[in-house]
C-alpha cells in the first residue's frame, strides 16, 4: 500500500463528514419549520374542532335545561335564563311523559326493536366477511361488489314489494318485519367495514392457526372476533343509532300496532296532539336521545379506532 492511499482515505472521510455537517445545518431549518407549521396547524384544527363541537351541542343543552323548567317559563323566557337562581326546575315533565303518554311502553318497544336489530346485523355481517376476506370460492369478488353497490340503493324503493312480501307471510305488525327489514338494510356497510378491517389482518396468523389443526368457524370465533372489537364497537355504535332514531320502516310496519311503537313514531304522534306543549316535546326528545349518548359515550374509545382499521386495506 502506498502513502498516499491513507492520506486519501482520511481526506475522503472528512470530505464525507463536511458534507453531511453542511446537509444536516441546511435540513435543519426546514425541518423546524415543518414542525413549526405541523404544530400551529394541529391546534388551529383543534381549536376549529372543539369550537364545533361546542356550538354544536348547545341545542341539546338547551333541549336538556327546557326539559326541567315549568310549561309557563318556557313560553315566556329562553332556555338560558333557566341557569341564572333562583331555579325553577321540575320532574313534572317527565312524569307526564313517561306515565300519561306512554313513553314508557314506547321506550321498552324501542329497545326490543333495536337491540336485535344491532346484534342479527353484526353478527351476520361478521361472518360474511370473514368469508369474503378468508374463503376461496367463485365469484367471491364479484358478489362482494354486488353487496357493496346495494349501499347507494334508495331505501324507499324497497319498501312497497318488502310491505307486500311481509304483509302475503303475515309479518306486519310485528317485531319480526322490523328486525328483518333492519339486517337487510344494514348488511351492506356491516359486511364492507368489517371485510376491510379482516383483510387488513396478518395472513401469517391465519396460516399459523390452519397448521395448528384449526377451522375456519373456531378462527373466526376465537381469533378474529377478540381482535376485531374496535370495528365491531363502531358498527354497533352505526347500527343502533340507525335503529333507534329510524321512523320511516316502523311507520311501515308497525303503524298497524300502535301497542308495539317505538319512541320515534310515539313522539311523532305527540308533536301532532301536543304541538303547542312545547314542555312535553322537550321532556319527550330527550328521554328518546338519553339512552343513544350513553351508547355513544360508553363506546366512543373504539369509535375511531374501528373506523381506521376498517379503512386499512380494501
Amino acid at each position: 500500500m502506498s502513502i498516499g492511499e491513507p492520506q486519501r482515505g482520511a481526506a475522503a472521510q472528512v470530505a464525507v463528514t463536511e458534507l453531511g455537517v453542511k446537509a444536516i445545518k441546511e435540513k435543519k431549518p426546514g425541518t423546524a419549520g415543518r414542525f413549526i407549521m405541523q404544530g400551529v396547524s394541529s391546534n388551529i384544527f383543534t381549536v376549529i374542532a372543539l369550537l364545533i363541537g361546542f356550538l354544536w351541542s348547545i341545542p341539546t343543552f338547551g333541549l336538556f335545561v327546557s326539559s326541567f323548567r315549568p310549561a309557563s317559563l318556557i313560553t315566556s323566557t329562553g332556555w338560558w335564563t333557566g341557569l341564572i337562581p333562583p331555579w325553577t326546575f321540575t320532574l313534572d315533565n317527565y312524569v307526564q311523559v313517561v306515565a300519561a303518554q306512554g313513553m314508557g311502553t314506547a321506550f321498552l318497544n324501542s329497545l326490543i326493536i333495536a337491540i336485535p336489530g344491532t346484534i342479527l346485523p353484526t353478527l351476520i355481517g361478521a361472518f360474511s366477511a370473514y368469508a369474503f376476506s378468508w374463503m376461496k370460492f367463485p365469484g367471491r369478488d364479484w358478489i362482494f361488489f354486488g353487496i357493496v353497490a346495494l349501499m347507494v340503493v334508495p331505501l324507499q324503493i324497497t319498501l312497497v314489494p318488502l310491505l307486500g312480501l311481509f304483509t302475503a307471510v303475515g309479518l306486519t305488525g310485528q317485531y319480526a318485519s322490523v328486525w328483518l327489514a333492519h339486517t337487510a338494510f344494514g348488511l351492506p356497510f356491516a359486511i364492507y367495514l368489517l371485510r376491510n378491517f379482516f383483510a387488513s389482518l396478518p395472513s401469517d396468523l391465519m396460516e399459523s392457526a390452519h397448521i395448528d389443526g384449526a377451522g375456519h368457524f373456531t378462527i373466526f370465533w376465537n381469533i378474529l372476533l377478540p381482535l376485531a372489537v374496535p370495528a365491531l364497537a363502531s358498527l354497533c355504535i352505526f347500527q343502533f343509532m340507525w335503529v333507534w332514531n329510524d321512523l320511516l320502516i316502523s311507520l311501515i310496519f308497525l303503524s298497524g300496532n300502535p301497542a308495539r311503537a317505538p319512541m320515534t313514531l310515539t313522539v311523532a304522534n305527540l308533536v301532532n296532539s301536543f304541538g303547542s306543549n312545547y314542555q312535553v316535546l322537550t321532556s319527550a326528545a330527550f328521554v328518546s336521545m338519553a339512552l343513544p349518548l350513553l351508547v355513544f359515550f360508553s363506546m366512543q374509545r373504539y369509535f375511531v379506532r374501528g373506523i381506521l382499521a376498517g379503512a386499512v386495506k380494501g
